[in-house]
């Protein structure tokens, strides 16, 4: 075979990437995780990785043969040196209206009670299409050079921002179509579903293909107010993606509630929820008791680890005690389908972050303890999130499917999560990308520096 080195995949239709190593969690057979490989048992593995050679041809991948077996004689090939090869990552929870603003509008204080009135400040001063554009369109530039295949935003919808939001990420989604598979979810007070304005936001959402979503937390009408949130969805066949119970109250059951109104309602539809920081300081007991409705009414949780660690138990001056990440094992061994996302990316909300897939599954494997062993865990960004979004493509690595793939150089998952992998290779259809990433000088201007 003529062999290339990690840096460099042949150009070519067809070639092979030789001796790379796949999380067995994300790897498939005609797309059924229950029908098995025949030659799997015998692949040398460890820490769950199977060892392979992949066949791309015509963009997609042909065949997947054990690594113990020759790539053909004279093919085209890269070898990874047994570096690990994933599918691209899905974002499910990502708020780009809001990202890469903090230089112009920061949080002093860094707590979630600012965060609210700076970015309202924020949105009054500076959102026009304009300025909507090019913030989220480098968001997009990062995700797409980090190895993101699709990605949900949620977009601020109250009064008049909701058309204009909702304009720019139609245009945006219309020019990065066969990059990105992009999605917007509504974003307002759950009140908001008392008012006369929710029936005409909920017609721009059908109308923009999108999801409707609301911020769901305890209040005397919330039973009410999430009936007409799904029979608004369910006249209109929309999804739903719901922030609820972002915070430390341990009396905080907007979720079971949610699950509640979802089968009261006989709706149909998917429905998400993210945050679910509430459930960490819960007791057992009434944490269990929401679980099981969740399970019951079927309703996927979003973790978003990074930032609920920088915004949740926040006070000047005292190392904060109590994290609000969600509980990710506890949710998981119920069967609640549970996925990691990015989240908020250099706003008030959380000041860092670059929706990178491998930061948010890194920093997720940390703050959970999810290893030992890691299992399945890497389906939180690529699998579930995929199914969550009713994605064709379903996240996983299977002969017949998109070569959209990350390749490292990181042979194990200790090597994987122990540096960033600036240096990984992405391929859409079989064809390694730019992985350069913007330059924060493209955005000065908007930012008054």
């Amino acid at each position: 075979m003529a062999v290339s080195s990690f840096a460099s995949v042949p150009d070519t239709a067809h070639y092979w990437l030789a001796n790379a190593r796949i999380p067995l969690a994300l790897l498939t057979r005609d797309g059924a995780p229950s029908d098995p490989i025949p030659w799997l048992a015998a692949a040398p593995q460890s820490e769950d990785l199977v060892a392979v050679n992949i066949e791309i041809k015509g963009g997609a991948i042909a065949t997947l043969t054990p690594a113990s077996l020759h790539v053909p004689e004279g093919a085209a090939a890269c070898d990874l040196h047994q570096g690990l090869v994933w599918p691209c990552f899905v974002d499910i929870h990502t708020h780009l209206d809001k990202s890469h603003t903090w230089h112009r509008t920061a949080n002093p204080s860094g707590t979630f009670e600012q965060a609210l009135k700076q970015i309202d400040i924020d949105r009054i001063k500076y959102w026009r299409s304009e300025d909507l554009y090019r913030r989220m369109e480098f968001a997009l530039k990062c995700a797409y050079a980090h190895g993101t295949r699709a990605l949900r935003t949620h977009l601020d919808a109250l009064d008049d921002q909701a058309e204009i939001s909702f304009s720019v990420f139609r245009t945006l989604r219309q020019e990065w179509a066969g990059r990105l598979e992009l999605q917007a979810a509504s974003l307002l007070p759950i009140e908001a579903f008392e008012t006369d304005q929710v029936s005409a936001l909920a017609d721009l959402v059908a109308e923009s293909s999108g999801i409707l979503g609301a911020v769901a937390y305890p209040n005397p009408n919330l039973d009410q107010q999430l009936d007409q949130l799904f029979q608004l969805a369910q006249t209109r066949g929309l999804d739903l993606d719901l922030h609820v119970d972002e915070n430390l109250n341990p009396a905080a059951m907007a979720l079971r509630h949610v699950a509640q109104a979802k089968l009261r309602n006989g709706y149909s539809g998917t429905v998400v929820c993210g945050h679910c920081c509430s459930l960490s300081v819960q007791s057992w007991e009434v944490a269990a008791e929401t679980i099981r409705w969740v399970k019951k009414a079927d309703i996927g949780v979003i973790s978003l680890p990074m930032c609920n660690l920088f915004l949740q138990d926040r006070q000047i001056g005292r190392m904060p005690r109590r994290r609000g990440v969600t509980l990710l094992p506890e949710l998981k061994a119920q069967g609640v389908p549970v996925a990691f996302s990015s989240d908020n990316t250099r706003d008030v909300f959380y000041a860092y972050g670059d929706l990178d897939g491998l930061e948010v599954f890194t920093q997720a494997v940390r703050i959970g303890q999810l290893d030992r062993p890691i299992g399945d865990w890497p389906q939180a960004v690529t699998a579930t999130p995929a199914a969550m979004m009713g994605l064709k493509t379903p996240g996983t690595l299977a002969v017949g499917q998109p070569a959209d793939l990350v390749c490292f150089k990181a042979r194990t998952f200790n090597e994987l999560l122990s540096r960033p992998q600036c240096d990984r290779i992405v391929l859409r259809q079989g064809k390694a990308i730019d992985t350069t990433l913007p330059d924060y000088v493209e955005l000065d201007d908007l930012l008054d520096r």
